[in-house]
């Protein structure tokens, strides 16, 4: 998925703005980012990139 790059720096720019303006402590913040690289390791990653692909292959088409 060559979107991936820009994808994550989306992603990390959404985190510190909830960081900033919405509250989000910075406990709440690594919680999720352990998560998420836990459940990167999970036989369900594949599935997830498939509908992610899939989401962002909706959006750039339109």
């Amino acid at each position: 998925m060559s979107i991936s790059v820009p994808l994550v720096l989306l992603m990390g720019v959404a985190v510190i703005i909830a960081l900033r303006y919405l509250g989000l402590r910075l406990w709440q913040a690594i919680v999720c980012t352990l998560f998420g690289f836990l459940l990167a390791a999970t036989a369900l990653a594949p599935d997830i990139r498939h509908v992610l692909h899939g989401l962002l292959d909706l959006t750039t088409t339109r």
